[in-house]
């Protein structure tokens, strides 16, 4: 990995500017970090660059950095804002409201569309684990965005096991991680797979059957019932 992207970081303190009325503020930090968005997402963390940021978007240089100090410090306001976004629309599920099945077949779509919707997000989450998640680490925005999620997950699962419409002792973050991979490695790798496998992965016909699929993945497994003596899961076979 080159580390060109690391040349510009500022080591200097930022130019103070006049006082901005509040709304002119979020304003001015809402267009930097759409413009920082598209270019991080395009590029990556190496790749992007500030002067890219300030050409694209007609941003003041010296306002980025009044604001966010550094480009490792914008970056990670930018992988902020979308796990913001994506906590909101995962907050408003409120999957304790309806039943368990169902609930679990509104998480599945809700993620598989919110995927599919977010090819931005998945660019700074491919750049973001080569660098081993270096930059969330530094963020506890990202690493409280699942919580609420994982409860009501647990919660669900709990009725479903007691109503004996879902199989017991299903551990919350192992379903909450197949239910978004299953979307994410579909969008995250759409184009090369469409030529590799010889099928357009990217037609809405394939991507509402997509969909179903991983429904019915989903729910196979949690209606799924061991019978004795099975060793179904073991890695040692």
């Amino acid at each position: 990995m080159h580390n060109a992207g690391r040349k510009e970081i500022s080591t200097k303190q930022p130019r103070k500017l006049k006082s901005r009325p509040a709304r002119d503020r979020e304003n001015s930090k809402d267009r930097i970090l759409v413009v920082a968005a598209e270019e991080f997402a395009r590029r990556g963390y190496d790749g992007a660059r500030v002067d890219e940021i300030v050409r694209r978007g007609k941003i003041n240089k010296n306002l980025i950095y009044y604001y966010y100090g550094s480009k490792e410090a914008l970056f990670v306001a930018v992988l902020e804002s979308a796990y913001l976004k994506l906590r909101h629309q995962l907050d408003t599920l409120k999957l304790d409201d309806i039943a368990p099945q169902e609930a679990i077949e509104k998480l599945v779509v809700e993620l598989f569309q919110f995927w599919a919707s977010s090819t931005e997000f998945i660019g700074f989450l491919t750049s973001e684990n080569l660098y081993k998640a270096r930059h969330i680490k530094k963020s506890p925005i990202a690493r409280t965005a699942y919580n609420n999620l994982i409860g009501q997950i647990t919660s669900v699962l709990e009725r479903g096991a007691k109503c004996g419409v879902f199989r017991s002792e299903v551990d919350p973050v192992d379903l909450y991680i197949s239910i978004s991979a299953l979307g994410f490695q579909y969008f995250a790798n759409q184009h090369t797979l469409s030529v590799v496998l010889g099928r357009n992965l990217t037609s809405k016909r394939v991507v509402r059957d997509r969909l179903r699929h991983i429904v019915d993945v989903i729910m196979g497994y949690l209606q799924y019932k061991k019978t004795k003596g099975s060793k179904a899961g073991s890695l040692s076979e």
